[in-house]
């Protein structure tokens, strides 16, 4: 299923795009990293048979904000991959299942910092299997309500687009 990843995640090809999300170019991911080169990105919010939101924290291994906690996952597009491709195997290897659903697509925004800039698609999926994330990405995970997850908000040291894709999803909801 999907494409496989190098081992190096530094190695894995991207397709850089412009503001306007066509693609200018490729480069290896460490290189779009390193040179703020801007890429693709999916966000996928994940919620369990009893609509709790799935909550992780990254890795130290990881190349962009170790971690950090994060209630989304999602990783890079790759080179010639679509959003919809990238959702569904990000979803499917963060989490360590086969078979979940396609994620459904909510709205794309362009995510800037100092550092990095890449166009984020968000997604919803319900996954209502049992979850075995994957090791090399999650180093704890949980299930939380909306509730239990708005105090940690302030708490956790969060991936900033993660919260940004957070916020713009509230915001997308209420209207």
């Amino acid at each position: 299923m999907g494409r496989m990843k190098p081992t190096d995640q530094t190695e894995e090809i991207l397709d850089i795009v412009d503001e306007n999300d066509e693609v200018v170019g490729q480069a290896p991911r460490g290189e779009a990293t390193a040179r703020g080169l801007r890429h693709r990105c999916v966000f996928i919010e994940v919620r369990d048979a009893r609509g709790r939101l799935f909550v992780h924290r990254r890795t130290a291994t990881k190349l962009v904000f170790p971690s950090h906690y994060d209630m989304f996952v999602g990783g890079v597009v790759g080179a010639g991959e679509s959003y919809d491709e990238a959702a569904l195997r990000e979803a499917e290897e963060e989490l360590g299942v086969s078979g979940l659903p396609r994620p459904e697509p909510l709205f794309t925004f362009l995510y800037t910092s100092a550092e990095h800039s890449w166009w984020s698609a968000v997604y919803q999926v319900r996954c209502e299997l049992p979850v075995n994330p994957q090791t090399e990405e999650v180093a704890w995970h949980t299930f939380l309500t909306d509730a239990e997850l708005e105090p940690r908000l302030t708490e956790w040291p969060w991936v900033p687009d993660g919260l940004e894709a957070y916020h713009r999803l509230r915001e997308f909801r209420s209207r």
